[in-house]
């Protein structure tokens, strides 16, 4: 059997009679335009071959990318978790053979047995990694899951010793950017991930699902959100586990995996083409300056009427919507003072609330800050119109929070704890929920549908 990284989390896995794509993303350019591929590739989309079933592990959108499904033949036979948005989607773009698969069960395409396993760490919808056998040798993709030593063992008594496993490697950071937290690499998360590749002691494993960096205005956040690095994975999986055999993968990479041991061909595929690295630019180094926050409108009309929508919003309905939440109530007993600054190209306007007081809405500063939220003028225009969602808003940086909140009652000082998530005004206003999740897919199913047709 063979596996040949794409880039990413993309792999091309093909036994003797059987080809399998696993969470296809065939464009560079991916998640609305805010990542590419790292290291670079080309990816020459003529020499794919017609895979025989496609796995589609989740629907984050560096996995579940709406583009590439659109591009891809839609009799295909496709594998999915049981998620009702990921089925609705594939069925918008016209897939006819959808399989909504279950953990732990075993699913046959010709010479390959399937096998998705669970992750501890689901929201509200379900996500898997997948073991591959082929009769003779197994793979086990990690992607994004988080397991349990009981997980572990289902995978031994499925499979026995693993023959090659894709491995997850590298914790995320863009939330404590964003949310002002500490940009360090999380030892609890970071070890989890080295006593999960002991626990399963595969034969051989390689760095896998983590092969995307910002490009263009949002190359500064690859400083501040990657905290480690395919090689320093392996130098530490070395000490912590010497007796699993490892390499780097990267794209274009191909992995022959035979009963006498692992092989890793390296820049030998003809679909995806290795290009460079630019370490300069992608470097973990959180001290590194950052930029202010930027409206992403170019056209200085539409960044004018932008302007003027937000300003509609804040003096006659932003305060009437927060006094109607039931978290109200908290920004009243913590005597929060609110500051909300809103970026165009060169400059930015505060807006205030004063809530130790019956609150009202003021253009300028107050005297203190207790929670203050930063955002583009064009981003909060979209978040009105429905146009985007807080994935893409807090991942680029256009967001940028953070909170001080006490209070002084009767002689004493009482502090709100700030390891944990105070409500955010705008958060609150325009909330993350099933909604907001579901247009943001939807948008790219109606862009990309029938993109490619005839072409």
């Amino acid at each position: 059997m063979k596996t040949t990284l794409i880039g990413h989390a993309c792999l091309w896995i093909e036994s003797n009679d059987t080809t399998m794509l696993c969470d296809p993303c065939l464009f560079s350019i991916h998640f609305e335009e805010l990542n590419h591929y790292y290291p670079q590739v080309e990816i020459d989309r003529e020499k794919l071959k017609r895979p025989d079933v496609l796995y589609l592990s989740h629907r984050h959108q560096d996995h579940f990318d709406i583009r590439t499904l659109a591009y891809l033949p839609k009799d295909l036979k496709v594998f999915c978790p049981q998620d009702p948005l990921m089925l609705e989607c594939l069925k918008e773009l016209g897939y006819t053979d959808v399989t909504a698969v279950e953990s732990f069960e075993a699913y046959t395409v010709k010479g390959l047995t399937l096998i998705p396993t669970p992750s501890l760490l689901e929201d509200y919808y379900p996500e898997h990694g997948v073991i591959v056998r082929d009769g003779e040798v197994s793979i086990w993709n990690q992607v994004d899951t988080i397991v349990s030593p009981k997980i572990i063992e289902y995978i031994h008594r499925l499979c026995g010793r693993v023959d090659l496993a894709h491995l997850r490697f590298q914790p995320l950071l863009e939330q404590n950017f964003a949310f002002h937290k500490p940009c360090v690499l999380p030892f609890e998360e970071y070890s989890s991930f080295l006593k999960v590749a002991k626990a399963l002691s595969p034969k051989f494993a390689v760095p896998g699902s983590a092969g995307e960096r910002f490009f263009d205005r949002f190359e500064f956040l690859n400083h501040f959100v990657f905290p480690t690095t395919q090689e320093q994975f392996l130098d530490d999986l070395r000490d912590f586990a010497p007796e699993i055999q490892s390499s780097v993968f990267n794209p274009g990479d191909i992995a022959e995996i035979t009963q006498d041991g692992v092989t890793i061909h390296e820049k030998k595929s003809e679909t995806a083409r290795f290009k460079e690295n630019h370490d300069s630019v992608t470097a973990f180094n959180p001290l590194m300056e950052v930029p202010r926050i930027r409206t992403m409108t170019a056209d200085p009309a539409q960044q004018t009427e932008e302007k003027q929508c937000v300003e509609s919003f804040l003096q006659k309905e932003f305060l009437e919507r927060l006094q109607q939440l039931e978290v109200a109530s908290a920004w009243g007993h913590w005597k929060v003072g609110y500051r909300l600054e809103l970026f165009g190209e060169n400059d930015s306007d505060v807006w205030s609330i004063d809530f130790s007081k019956p609150p009202a809405i003021k253009k300028g500063y107050l005297g203190r800050v207790n929670v203050y939220e930063g955002i583009s003028y064009s981003e909060l225009f979209r978040l009105i119109k429905g146009e985007t969602n807080w994935d893409f808003v807090g991942a680029s940086g256009q967001y940028r929070t953070f909170h001080n909140v006490y209070r002084v009652v009767g002689g004493n000082f009482e502090c709100f704890p700030q390891e944990k998530k105070f409500p955010q005004p705008l958060m609150e206003v325009f909330p993350p929920d099933k909604a907001m999740d579901r247009e943001k897919y939807m948008k790219d199913v109606r862009r990309w549908k029938g993109h490619f047709e005839g072409g």
